[in-house]
């Protein structure tokens, strides 16, 4: 098989297992999305407290 058309099959598959899959009960979209703005804001602070040229 050549790199396309295996990576292809690969993306198939992966794409019909993710229909059978659900959520994590533990996960929630909140606590997820609430880390997430965490973490960027983190970083944005972190990036202003070093660009001193402004």
């Amino acid at each position: 098989m050549s790199l396309p058309s295996t990576a292809t099959a690969q993306l198939v598959s992966l794409a019909s297992e993710g229909e059978h899959a659900g959520n994590h009960e533990s996960l929630s979209a909140y606590v997820t999305g609430g880390g997430a703005l965490f973490v960027l804001l983190l970083l944005l602070w972190i990036t202003t407290r070093f660009n001193r040229d402004r």
